[in-house]
């Protein structure tokens, strides 16, 4: 039985991926008036980018049952 981490390695590397994509874009863009709901902390933008990330990673894992049709 392989375990969860092999197994979900598109949303793991999605996560990461969209939570770094996230921080980076906090720090180099950002809301300097601080008004705005997502990109005006560091940790609200990391992890609505690793929402994000792993949403989308997520829509290319293959599904086991649509190779055995």
């Amino acid at each position: 039985m392989k375990s969860w981490v092999l197994n979900n390695k598109l949303l793991i590397a999605g996560i990461i991926l969209g939570a770094i994509g996230g921080y980076l874009y906090w720090q180099q863009i950002g809301c300097s008036s601080g008004t705005c709901a997502i990109t005006s902390k560091w940790h609200n933008s990391t992890a609505y980018g690793a929402l994000m990330g792993g949403l989308l990673f997520s829509m290319f894992k293959k599904d086991k049952n649509a190779d055995n049709k």
